[in-house]
């Protein structure tokens, strides 16, 4: 029994590794706005931040925590938008790594054309960031400018998500 304790415990840390990514994918707007509808029947959140945004960096283990309590229903999707530039994909692999993100995280390598998409997403929207987008169905349903907290977070999926 002690073996088989001393053996969980050597390989725990690979198991939950083997949820984080190795790799991002650098998408365009139009990949972004095709997939979101793809998932028509899960709720999906899909938060934009970067590495260099301070209330980014603090409010991702909210959204960590939330995907992991999440994971095992497949009608629930989340997915982090980084808008850092590409030529720094491997600091978001880094980043990504050290900070154990499970949830898919993809680079919005668009930043060119950023004030044609933008108020694609929302109106409203002037491309400040943190910012979370909620869909259900393929629709949009809540949308969060700046930081969430754990709470906040919980809140916007009770009200607009019924398992």
């Amino acid at each position: 029994m002690k073996t088989l304790v001393k053996f969980l415990l050597l390989i725990f840390p690979f198991l939950i590794n083997a949820q984080i990514q190795t790799d991002v994918s650098l998408i365009k707007y139009e990949d972004l706005e095709k997939r979101i509808p793809q998932e028509k029947d899960k709720f999906v959140v899909v938060n934009f931040w970067a590495t260099t945004c301070a209330p980014c960096v603090k409010e991702l283990p909210h959204f960590i925590e939330v995907n992991k309590k999440y994971s095992q229903n497949p009608n629930f999707k989340m997915l982090l938008v980084s808008l850092d530039m590409a030529r720094d994909k491997q600091k978001v692999i880094n980043f990504i790594k050290t900070k154990n993100l499970t949830a898919e995280v993809v680079i919005l390598d668009d930043n060119k054309r950023m004030n044609t998409w933008i108020p694609k997403f929302q109106k409203d929207w002037e491309g400040e960031i943190p910012v979370t987008f909620f869909y259900k169905n393929g629709e949009k349903v809540f949308f969060n400018n700046g930081e969430m907290s754990l709470e906040e977070l919980e809140s916007a999926i009770n009200k607009n998500y019924n398992p």
